[in-house]
C-alpha cells in the first residue's frame, strides 16, 4: 500500500494497534472494491474525545465527540440512492483523504456492545474508508449498500457481522 499515515496524539491508540489495524482495513477495503492498495494514500489520527468533539464542531457544527470522522480529497457519492459511488482514479494524487477516530468514544462503544476493541476499531476505520470513498448512510439505501459493503469486507477479514 502507498501508504496509512497514522497520527497518534493519543497514546492509548499504542496498546491498540491502531497503526497496524488501519494499515490492514485499508488494504482489505480498497481491496475489496477493486483497488490496488499499492496506489491510494489515508492518513488516520488516532485521538481522544476532547480532540474530536472540537473537529466534530468545526467541521459539522454538532457538539460533543463522536467515533469516527471522514475528509474525503473529493466527493465521490453516487447521486442516486443505493447506487455506487464513482471509484477513485489512479494519477499523481494518490490521496483518498483524512479520517478521524476517538479512544475514549470506541472504547465505550466496544465495551457496551461487548466486542473487542480491536475488532470495533477495524469496522470503525472500515467505515471511515468507505466515507472516503464515497460510500454514505444519510439515504436509506445508500445506507444499505455501505452497511452491506462493511460486512463483506469485515467478513473476509474474519470479523463478525457489526450490524
Amino acid at each position: 500500500m502507498s501508504g496509512v499515515d497514522c497520527l497518534i496524539e493519543d497514546d492509548r491508540w499504542q496498546a491498540v494497534g491502531l497503526e497496524a489495524l488501519a494499515a490492514r482495513a485499508a488494504e482489505a477495503t480498497l481491496a475489496h472494491l477493486g483497488l490496488d492498495p499499492a496506489d491510494w494514500e489515508i492518513a488516520v489520527l488516532g485521538c481522544d474525545d476532547a480532540r474530536i468533539a472540537a473537529l466534530n464542531e468545526d467541521f459539522r457544527d454538532k457538539a460533543g465527540p463522536t467515533n469516527v470522522l471522514s475528509w474525503p480529497s473529493e466527493e465521490r457519492g453516487a447521486e442516486v440512492d443505493g447506487a455506487m459511488p464513482d471509484p477513485p482514479e489512479a494519477g499523481p494524487d494518490p490521496e483518498l483523504g483524512d479520517i478521524a477516530i476517538a479512544y475514549d468514544t470506541c472504547a465505550k462503544e466496544a465495551e457496551a456492545a461487548g466486542k473487542p476493541m480491536q475488532d470495533h476499531v477495524t469496522h470503525l476505520v472500515v467505515h471511515g474508508i468507505l466515507h472516503l470513498l464515497g460510500y454514505d448512510h444519510v439515504r436509506d439505501k445508500d445506507a444499505t449498500l455501505m452497511e452491506r459493503t462493511e460486512v463483506e469486507i469485515l467478513g473476509k477479514l474474519g470479523l463478525p457481522d457489526p450490524y
